[in-house]
């Protein structure tokens, strides 16, 4: 993210004692990874990460029991184990570290480390989308449970340069360097992309990238959850330590520009007839044909005139679109930016689910799914509503942060997301 001029204290990301997996002690790299622990569409996916090893990670980002205590504990024992058994083991010195995604279409590079955390309002670190409370409860018993930060969070900035060169000077040119060594660790996730991860171990390497990244602020692309968990878990602590660090991973979107997508609403109690009979009056309402992505590309094409969704869940798909204006006008808060009012999360929220539909934004009413496909199978599944959204621009999120002004949560998904398992950061080896 680019910032007006050079900021007093910018970014600050420090060497850590990574924990990765032991190669010769788990079927495959790939096969104990997982996505981000928001990203798995459960229980299916859940199923599937369990079955690929014993040692995926996802039991430890999303342990099961009967209680939120006992998930927690069995989180911590289950890390404790692996670690005793030698499955995962610390790297034996502080790095940095290169990570490098790449499919046939995408290639993303950027650092990992340690990232000294501070408030929104000190302008460094800009989060664009507001969190739910149980889930950073849920996320800050995880991390003291286990003492450990199990996945890096994306943040993303604005660097000087475009595409790499392998010249220059800055956090991109260490970079550049460093791919051309032979990688700590190399595989292949199913998704098809190819991952890869270096130890940036120079002091003057290092240097540079502190020098570079100084001068920057970041927007947090995916993480928020993550990150007012770090904040909160910061602030109880009573004397300077490991938790004043976050694990993350930090990428220059002038070099590697970020896909945004959207997340989709799947309402849980809530029929497609049900849905479509409390727009009458509020929203044209059309039935469009499928398959998916046909219809798809109308939600997009009504979007470019305005607020637009896809409902899916009875075997068809219904374009809402063309909202009352005295409904908005009641509906949607007047003293936010009109960017911020037109976003059709905001719409959603606060013309659809909390006036029309009346639905309580909690777990058991709604799910987020990010996956397309997955919304509308589990909306079919359940006899629910999924609500297909159309993404938003990269360039109206990075201005809305720039104004302080969150969007509402689960707004947007950037990718790709660093996979889950390559490396983590224990708070008790800094």
């Amino acid at each position: 993210m680019n910032t007006s001029g050079p900021v007093d204290q910018g970014l600050r990301l420090i060497p850590f004692r990574g924990l990765r997996y032991v190669p010769e002690r788990v079927g495959s790299l790939a096969a104990v990874t997982s996505p981000p622990y928001d990203v798995v569409v459960r229980p299916d996916g859940l199923h599937h990460l369990e079955s690929a090893d014993p040692h995926n990670i996802v039991r430890l980002i999303l342990p099961q029991a009967d209680t939120a205590r006992d998930r927690h504990r069995q989180a911590a024992d289950t890390l404790d184990r692996w670690l005793a058994e030698g499955v995962i083991a610390p790297d034996p010195d502080p790095v940095l570290y290169v990570y490098e995604q790449r499919n046939d279409e995408i290639l993303q590079r950027g650092l990992i480390g340690a990232l000294a955390l501070s408030p929104a309002a000190e302008g460094i670190v800009l989060p664009h989308e507001d969190v739910m409370d149980d889930v950073v409860a849920d996320r800050a018993e995880l991390m003291r449970t286990t003492g450990a930060h199990l996945e890096p969070l994306l943040l993303t900035y604005r660097g000087d340069g475009g595409t790499p060169t392998g010249a220059g000077a800055g956090a991109g040119a260490v970079i550049d360097r460093t791919v051309l060594r032979e990688p700590l660790l190399a595989t292949t996730t199913e998704d098809g992309f190819r991952h890869r991860l270096w130890a940036v171990t120079d002091p003057s390497d290092r240097r540079e990238i502190e020098t570079d990244l100084a001068r920057h602020q970041a927007l947090i692309a995916d993480g928020h959850h993550r990150w007012a968990t770090y904040l909160r878990l910061q602030q109880e602590q009573s004397a300077p330590g490991p938790w004043d660090y976050g694990l993350v991973l930090l990428v220059d979107t002038a070099r590697h520009p970020l896909q945004v997508r959207a997340i989709h609403r799947l309402l849980r109690n809530l029929p497609v007839s049900r849905a479509l009979k409390a727009l009458t009056g509020h929203f044209r309402v059309q039935r469009v044909e499928g398959p998916l992505p046909r219809a798809l590309d109308i939600v997009a094409e009504a979007a470019t005139a305005g607020n637009a969704f896809l409902l899916a869940g009875d075997g068809g798909f219904h374009l809402v679109d063309r909202p009352d204006p005295t409904l908005l006008a009641r509906t949607v808060r007047a003293d936010r930016p009109e960017a911020w009012r037109t976003l059709d999360a905001t719409v959603l929220h606060s013309a659809l689910l909390d006036e029309v539909w009346r639905i309580p934004d909690a777990p058991e009413h709604i799910g987020y799914i990010h996956d397309t496909a997955a919304a509308v199978e589990q909306a079919e599944r359940l006899d629910a509503t999924a609500v297909l959204m159309h993404p938003v621009r990269e360039e109206v999120v990075r201005d809305l942060a720039r104004q302080g002004v969150t969007m509402p949560r689960k707004s947007t998904s950037f990718g790709p997301k660093p996979a889950t398992g390559l490396v983590m950061r224990s708070l008790t080896l800094d």
